[in-house]
């Protein structure tokens, strides 16, 4: 039996380009720490530019010749996506990882985003498939490119694509609303493979999933619109079935930086229903693998964004 997969396993990344979302804090913050401290030019982006800030000490403290930087960068309005992907392709002629990283769970009222999309589906998928759109000519350029885009053990419960109420308007539910916002992003990860072999576009597009990891994401969505914090995902539950950030980031990294990770592959902890362990590969829900679904959602992500992506479209 080998062992376990963690950070030491990362190869060297000197020379490699690197762009991560929501990487101020939690799993986005410890991958790009870790990249970072392979040699990695990281390039760190979120919505809170002092915790921008305090990302980059955090690292530059512990790897002082790090190459890192921090943008400014916010998945819920495409205006600032679009900003942020022609800042960077001034700045470099070609990007090799992308990191699909950044969400919002759980809001217990609807909120939208500066487009209108339904809070989840406009920050977790749209804004993601937005960003790498945009990104694609530097990723062509990129050595051996990747995007990986994490997704959640959710698209498989009470996950649905469901396009006639794609933004929940009329009857809104929290879980069910992150629920299809990470299946469309598992989504995006096969049907990204699909069409990058079908056009040549050089990418290994994979995704994963960090279990049940102690994150700021389990508070910060879920107290949207309160007066106190919520404590919702507190207690004996979080403490038997859960992991540290620097463990639930681990797929990422693995999904990111390892030779073996797969095209279209999906990568998960191994313990407690995938709550915690050991990286290995992940369980895809049959929902994630429906071609048909895949190819309609890329269509009706397209009209969203107001933009097409090149090459020729794949038949289900």
């Amino acid at each position: 039996m080998s062992a376990p997969w963690t950070t030491r396993d990362i190869p060297p990344q000197q020379g490699r380009v690197a762009v991560i979302t929501g990487a101020t804090s939690g799993i986005g913050m410890e991958a790009a720490l870790a990249l970072a401290g392979a040699g990695a030019n990281v390039v760190l982006t979120g919505r809170d530019d002092a915790k921008g800030e305090a990302a980059l000490k955090r690292i530059r403290a512990q790897y002082p010749r790090a190459t890192v930087r921090y943008a400014h960068l916010d998945l819920a309005s495409l205006a600032s996506v679009a900003a942020f992907a022609e800042q960077f392709s001034r700045e470099h002629s070609a990007l090799d990882l992308l990191i699909n990283n950044a969400g919002v769970m759980v809001p217990p009222t609807r909120f939208t985003t500066r487009d209108g999309f339904e809070l989840q589906f406009g920050t977790n998928y749209l804004g993601h498939f937005a960003l790498t759109h945009h990104l694609l000519p530097a990723l062509r350029a990129g050595k051996q490119p990747r995007v990986v885009n994490v997704s959640s053990g959710a698209h498989r419960m009470l996950a649905a694509i469901h396009f006639d109420d794609l933004q929940w308007e009329r009857r809104y539910q929290p879980w069910r609303a992150y629920a299809q916002s990470k299946l469309a992003l598992l989504m995006f990860a096969f049907e990204l493979q699909r069409r990058s072999d079908a056009n040549g576009w050089g990418l290994l597009s994979d995704a994963c999933h960090p279990g049940y990891a102690r994150t700021a994401l389990q508070t910060s969505g879920p107290s949207l619109g309160r007066a106190t914090p919520s404590q919702k995902f507190g207690g004996p539950l979080r403490t038997l079935l859960s992991q540290s950030a620097a463990d639930g980031a681990l797929p990422t990294l693995y999904a990111a930086t390892s030779p073996d990770a797969k095209k279209a592959g999906y990568y998960g902890p191994q313990n407690a229903f995938e709550m915690k362990g050991p990286v290995g590969e992940a369980k895809i829900g049959k929902e994630a693998r429906d071609r048909a679904v895949a190819e309609r959602l890329w269509k009706v992500s397209e009209q969203l964004i107001g933009a097409q992506w090149p090459g020729t479209a794949l038949a289900a």
